[in-house]
């Protein structure tokens, strides 16, 4: 079943560039318990969405401990079956 194959495969490589898509933010609020963070961000281009601020699950907990509140931050976020989840996070220095 070549078909099957090929779709995984665009769909890693669909994944693999939403990923290295990177945003201005900047950090409102960290809630490490809940592995969830507040950002105010501009436009996200590749999941389409303006500039605003929103609440996104981290994917993994240890991403929020290098971050706090009014920190200036690059972050990469995927569409994860309709959870909008941050994938990488760097303060902006």
């Amino acid at each position: 079943m070549p078909g099957v194959v090929h779709a995984q495969m665009d769909n890693a490589k669909m994944n693999e560039t939403q990923m290295t898509s990177m945003t201005d933010g900047e950090i409102r609020k960290v809630d490490k318990d809940a592995g969830k963070v507040t950002i105010k961000h501009g436009d996200i281009k590749n999941l389409d969405m303006p500039g605003m601020t929103m609440i996104f699950v981290a994917k993994e907990k240890s991403l929020l401990d290098k971050i706090q509140a009014g920190d200036k931050v690059k972050f990469a976020v995927i569409n994860d079956g309709g959870k909008l989840v941050v994938t990488e996070i760097q303060p902006v220095k």
